[in-house]
């Protein structure tokens, strides 16, 4: 048991922050208790049939209500969560020991700077990584019962990140930042504040072009019926197509059949018009452009490629930073 405790910096490292190790373990037990009640009281209400034999939930399962929206924002706190790690590893954890000059006590205790450094990023990311796969298994207790809902597709910003390995990149990623810009600033508020933005806009940026990484799949039919994506994919675009094979704006033909006199009350005229509008055009087709459900992992790899880079050059920044700083 000896060999499994805590020794040198890395027991002062817990030691130090055991507020916020009980705070965090507070934090899911309490998302636990929250998620798996809501699902409880849902499962007290059967679901209730409808054509083809699928089943919805009742209308008066107040229960399935309340859960998703305790989804949506479980949703909203896994997306926010690397951004206040990195927030805490910048400010408290690095910039707060350059601030009030608390490292050097820890340098004169033979610990070298790198080691003390190692295990203020090590202990973290352990805890970071451990809270991540609590509240992702807690996102999956009540994600089974929610899933494809409004909001809650699987390609949605959230639900996207807790399904898959992305959210693991993300939180190391938000460590390394953290220590590399806690030892530019040194000061602790600053420093929060600048990492916060800084893996704000590194998710932001990420998630606005995760599905540009792959080729959308493209399916063609006749001009007019609706064409159906197959099963559980995410349209990404929809149109019209000219005899020749080109795309064709369609709000170009709605603009029209808006702007024309009666369409509003007339009964078939906006199908008139916009109909005119198509032969003029040359429309003989439409299409639709979506990611099929198979694109996920590919695409989940492909960005935590992505930020496992971000976190491997932050890291290797933030110790060469250290070491000429303190050699």
């Amino acid at each position: 048991m000896s060999t499994l405790a805590l020794r040198g910096p890395y027991w002062v490292t817990v030691r130090q922050y055991r507020r916020t190790l009980w705070l965090t373990g507070a934090l899911v037990l309490a998302a636990l208790a929250v998620i798996g009640g809501l699902r409880i009281w849902d499962l007290q209400t059967p679901d209730v049939y409808v054509e083809d034999g699928y089943e919805v939930p009742d209308n008066d399962n107040r229960g399935y209500g309340l859960l998703r929206w305790a989804m949506e924002y479980l949703t909203v706190g896994m997306v926010v969560l690397p951004i206040l790690v990195a927030a805490l590893v910048a400010g408290p954890l690095v910039a707060r020991e350059f601030e009030s000059g608390t490292y050097k006590v820890s340098l004169t205790q033979s610990v070298s700077p790198a080691a003390w450094l190692r295990a203020k990023l090590l202990t973290t990311s352990v805890v970071a990584l451990v809270t991540t796969l609590a509240l992702m298994g807690v996102f999956r207790i009540g994600w089974h019962r929610v899933e494809d809902s409004w909001n809650l597709h699987w390609a949605d910003r959230g639900s996207y990140e807790a399904s898959g390995v992305v959210l693991f990149a993300y939180v190391l990623a938000a460590v390394a930042v953290g220590a590399l810009v806690g030892q530019l600033i040194r000061r602790t508020l600053l420093a929060m504040a600048v990492t916060g933005l800084v893996m704000g806009v590194v998710t932001l940026v990420l998630g606005a072009f995760r599905w540009s990484f792959l080729p959308v799949k493209t399916i063609t039919g006749p001009a007019g019926p609706t064409l159906w994506i197959p099963g559980t994919s995410m349209q990404m675009e929809s149109g019209l197509l000219t005899s020749s094979g080109a795309r064709f704006e369609q709000h170009f033909c709605w603009s029209e059949a808006a702007r024309t006199p009666g369409t509003d009350h007339v009964e078939g005229l906006w199908n008139k018009v916009e109909t005119e509008c198509w032969a003029r055009n040359g429309i003989t087709g439409s299409y639709v452009d979506y990611h099929p459900h198979s694109h996920f992992w590919p695409t989940q790899l492909i960005e935590s490629g992505i930020l496992l880079a971000l976190a491997a050059l932050a890291g290797y920044a933030a110790f060469r930073l250290l070491r000429a700083r303190h050699p």
